[in-house]
């Protein structure tokens, strides 16, 4: 008897989990000029990425900005070639510039997802750090934005943060969280990281158009949004492959010396359903030298 109520009360706190953990719709996008000195004897050549922040009601989105728009290219030219392919063959050239590491917040159940998409989405799920704030009385406009000043020393960096109080949600991105409204500008004391206030829009419910073949069969997706779903829709990808950090590395260090291994697996499964016969060379641009990380060792 004992082990049947153990049952159930399992079977219904799964229940609740999934429920929780419904998705969420983006309210607000936030956009960030994102720059990081990744290398310090070359602060010359500053990365920098147009990034995006999906702001939900208890939930975030963090992701490249540049990345959905050379996806969305990706998806025209892939049509483009089905549609004009005679023989069922394609080619397209497809070069990767942009980050595919997507950082989800879950405010009520203190979690912190990241996703890192390579041809399949991989997932890493954690506990959504607690940072110690200071808030300050300084204020500051962002476009039309009230905003107001807080500080903390977070993973071996003091960061300096604008947050919006009239935009109640404790997110922000990358893995700053905490304050009371959402982070729309922040940086660290040497200016090595910084997540600069771009602009704020209304989110606009709208799916992308799925790449789709004579039959109207899904084909070749890139990614997890290549199947048309709404990027607005704030959750963790269900196909998304569960790995570690240490699994992660390795397979990075695997695409980097050969990203086009990771292409076979793509032509094989649009083979076998019946979809056109792709000739894709992935281009992958070599690793970054990294003396700098973001988040840096605590003395």
């Amino acid at each position: 008897m004992k082990r049947q109520l153990m049952i159930i009360i399992v079977l219904v706190l799964q229940a609740l989990v999934a429920f929780a953990q419904k998705p969420d719709t983006a309210q607000i996008l936030v956009h960030y000029k994102f720059s990081y000195v990744q290398d310090t004897n070359n602060r010359a050549h500053t990365y920098t990425e147009n990034m995006v922040l999906f702001v939900g009601k208890a939930s975030s989105s963090y992701r490249s900005y540049d990345r959905q728009l050379q996806n969305e290219l990706y998806r025209r030219q892939m049509q483009e070639a089905i549609n004009n392919s005679a023989d069922g063959n394609i080619r397209l050239d497809h070069k990767i510039t942009a980050s595919g590491t997507e950082y989800y917040q879950f405010i009520n159940y203190k979690k912190l997802v990241r996703k890192e998409v390579m041809m399949s989405p991989y997932i890493i799920n954690d506990v959504l750090p607690v940072i110690n704030w200071h808030i300050s009385s300084d204020k500051a406009n962002f476009a039309e934005l009230h905003c107001q000043k807080a500080t903390c020393h977070f993973k071996g960096r003091d960061y300096t943060a604008w947050f919006c109080p009239d935009l109640p949600v404790r997110v922000g991105p990358w893995k700053l969280n905490g304050l009371p409204g959402v982070i729309v500008e922040a940086y660290d004391a040497k200016k090595e990281v910084v997540f600069k206030f771009d602009r704020v829009e209304k989110a606009v419910l709208g799916a992308s158009k799925p790449i789709k073949d004579r039959h109207g069969r899904i084909v070749i997706p890139l990614d997890d949004d290549a199947d048309g779903s709404d990027p607005n829709i704030i959750r963790v990808p269900i196909n998304g492959i569960k790995t570690t950090d240490k699994e992660l590395a390795k397979l990075q260090n695997a695409m980097h010396k050969d990203p086009n291994v990771l292409v076979q697996t793509m032509k094989a499964t649009a083979q076998n359903n019946g979809g056109p016969k792709p000739d894709i060379d992935l281009k992958v641009g070599a690793p970054p030298i990294l003396n700098n990380p973001i988040e840096l060792p605590e003395k």
